[in-house]
């Protein structure tokens, strides 16, 4: 039994020292951060690189080893993340808390840190005004479907080059121990610069001047080389109609194979808006998880 206790205290004395030397690199890391800062208000630079994050947590998972859960890896770093956004300066984040999608709260919380100041808004056009009038710095909204009456994107095309853009989608590395039936997911916007990495998906809406079916868009598309992930229609009453694509590549402004694609379908196009894009999640398989994933 002596020797069983020695051993363990010998064990927990590691760890501590352990323990201590992690300490000494986060706050090695948050010195500099403080110079990162710095640096950032004289350019007037947002405190979020959602891209940035993206391409530091697909690093550390496949460099990942051992038995420590990678989800929990992710969530350690995503704090640390936090802290760096909270040093930066004031930032909150605008939540769309409806009474039937309880989950976006959590998810929020999950993607932004546990202390991240962040206020609920019980309308989607509540939260996206909130966010447009830069009264918070990003807001997270639930991912466009196909069906909905008044959805916030078409707010979003119309509101011209200002507007702020898609960052992230949540959650980018699984579920937590959300509340409710878990399985929604939720789009996170902002004003932050255009951060892509290598593997991202990206938004564009369509003001549509005449009739053009959906097979043929998303044909014209394909020729192009561009894949349709998501599509979504809104056809308010008087208006002309938008039409909501989501392409499995990083299409940016100006960007030619989206030009090509669009070139046949001519006056047909009224109007084309940029609404951003986002890192691609992780696949539950590569954080050790069962079941498949976008």
């Amino acid at each position: 039994m002596a020797t069983s206790t020695s051993t363990l205290d010998d064990l927990r004395r590691r760890i501590d020292e352990i323990d201590d030397r992690l300490h000494d690199l986060i706050m090695e890391r948050a010195e500099i951060i403080e110079a990162v800062t710095a640096i950032k208000r004289q350019g007037r630079i947002a405190a979020i690189r959602p891209g940035r994050e993206a391409r530091i947590l697909r690093r550390l998972v496949a460099r990942h080893r051992g038995g420590f859960p990678r989800p929990v890896l992710v969530r350690l770093w995503r704090e640390i993340f936090s802290g760096a956004v909270i040093m930066q300066g004031d930032f909150a984040v605008a939540v769309a808390a409806l009474e039937e999608m309880p989950d976006y709260w959590d998810l929020a919380r999950d993607h932004f840190g546990s202390h991240i100041p962040m206020i609920a808004f019980h309308s989607l056009g509540e939260t996206l005004r909130a966010v447009t009038e830069r009264k918070v710095a990003a807001a997270v909204l639930p991912v466009p479907a196909e069906g909905e009456r008044e959805p916030w994107w078409p707010l979003l095309a119309r509101a011209g080059a200002a507007a702020p853009r898609v960052l992230a989608r949540l959650p980018f590395a699984g579920r937590g121990n959300a509340r409710g039936d878990g399985g929604l997911d939720a789009l996170a916007i902002g004003h932050a610069e255009p951060d892509p990495t290598e593997a991202d998906r990206s938004l564009v809406a369509l003001e549509l001047a005449g009739e053009l079916s959906r097979a043929r868009l998303i044909a014209a598309l394909k020729t192009a080389g561009l894949a349709v992930t998501l599509f979504a229609v809104h056809e308010p009453q008087g208006e002309a109609s938008w039409n909501l694509v989501e392409i499995d590549e990083g299409v940016g402004e100006g960007d030619p194979r989206l030009a090509k694609a669009l070139e046949p379908l001519g006056d047909r196009i009224a109007r084309l808006a940029h609404l951003g894009s986002y890192a691609k999640p992780f696949a539950p398989t590569a954080l050790g998880q069962r079941g498949g994933g976008r």
